[in-house]
């Protein structure tokens, strides 16, 4: 059986970090509760819940829909264009963030009162 590409999935791009790039990078307050990793080009970026939601900014301005989860022991993939969750192949590793890095992170960034600031 021979390999194919999946649409929207590279098999060689590496995460941009461990963190949220963009909340990293000073847009938005800075921290977030769990991230997302563009299974086509690597960004990582903060899921939905966190007040930014960098992952489906990522995923809608550069038409980048296919995005995987980067928490540890989270291996699902998502298309934010259908809203459909689906396994996929091994992306390069690391397959997450640092297990000892916090969520939400960053540590220092994060607000006492976090759990008022997400998207439910």
């Amino acid at each position: 059986m021979e390999d194919r590409p999946i649409p929207g999935i590279s098999l060689i791009a590496t995460p941009s970090g461990t963190g949220c790039l963009d909340c990293l990078g000073g847009d938005g307050p800075g921290w977030w509760l769990h991230l997302r990793r563009s299974a086509q080009c690597g960004h990582i970026g903060c899921c939905d819940s966190s007040p930014s939601q960098h992952a489906s900014a990522h995923a809608r301005t550069v038409g980048h829909p296919v995005m995987r989860s980067f928490e540890p022991g989270e291996n699902w993939f998502y298309v934010h264009t259908t809203k459909k969750f689906f396994r996929g192949p091994r992306l390069p590793d690391p397959q997450s963030r640092p297990f000892e890095q916090p969520a939400p992170a960053p540590a220092g960034k994060v607000p006492a009162d976090w759990r008022e600031h997400l998207h439910r």
